[in-house]
């Protein structure tokens, strides 16, 4: 099976963890056989995040890893958005440089596709026997909130429409026009996805390491306004 998986990870400093994340993802075996293709983007972190991945590279060019730089910090959003573009693989799936989300389940994800059943899978860290860190109560209230907004809008029935973990057919990623440049591409893409016709979006339960706001974790209230903002704006439009 000559089979790819394009995995897409946005850097902005995250030098504690970066290498840690690639070192996992280098030791991930998919099943059947497919084959990873890595894509970097760096989005103009100010730490040592850029020398340490070209350190990397350096060291391990034998491995499928393609990096860009951003040359002002543009977002999350906008990073994932070169990822997609310069993506080649099969499936396509997004993986946060911090060490929250753990890569040796993206078999778990791929069983879907794998199986012939769907097009789009989000890994839900509210679903399943996978641990859990326990964390912010509020943080907690404030994801099971949007996605429940997001459900009225898209008439979906996702437990956890935040997650980073969303696998997709490439041909259907590629197909849709997306705009958030920050950390409005969860809910936008979910919105964008939940109007195409047909449609076969499935869930799986995944484990979540989350991170508190000492250990650097970057997404804060005014994120969760603007997804707000970006589930009823998308929700609304016709693609």
């Amino acid at each position: 099976m000559d089979t790819t998986l394009s995995i897409i990870i946005p850097v902005y400093n995250e030098e504690r963890t970066i290498l840690k994340i690639l070192e996992k993802i280098e030791l991930v075996v998919l099943e059947q056989e497919i084959k990873k293709e890595i894509i970097v983007v760096n989005d103009c972190s100010s730490d040592s995040s850029e020398i340490l991945i070209q350190n990397y590279l350096q060291e391990k060019k034998h491995l499928n890893i393609r990096f860009f730089s951003n040359e002002i910090n543009v977002g999350k959003g906008a990073s994932i958005h070169k990822g997609i573009s310069e993506a080649t693989g099969d499936y396509i799936i997004i993986q946060d440089a911090d060490l929250e989300y753990d890569p040796r389940e993206y078999n778990i994800l791929l069983q879907p596709f794998l199986d012939g059943f769907a097009d789009v899978v989000y890994g839900s860290r509210f679903m399943g026997s996978k641990p859990h860190r326990i964390l912010f109560f509020w943080h907690t209230v404030g994801n099971k909130f949007l996605t429940f907004l997001s459900n009225m809008m898209t008439n979906l029935n996702l437990t956890d429409m935040e997650t980073c973990y969303k696998m997709f057919s490439a041909d259907v990623l590629k197909s849709l026009q997306l705009q958030e440049k920050r950390f409005g591409f969860e809910p936008e893409v979910t919105a964008k996805m939940a109007r195409i016709p047909n449609i076969r979006i499935y869930e799986v339960g995944i484990s979540y390491y989350g991170r508190t706001y000492k250990e650097d974790k970057k997404i804060t209230w005014k994120d969760g306004f603007r997804a707000i903002f970006c589930i009823i704006k998308y929700g609304l439009l016709k693609l």
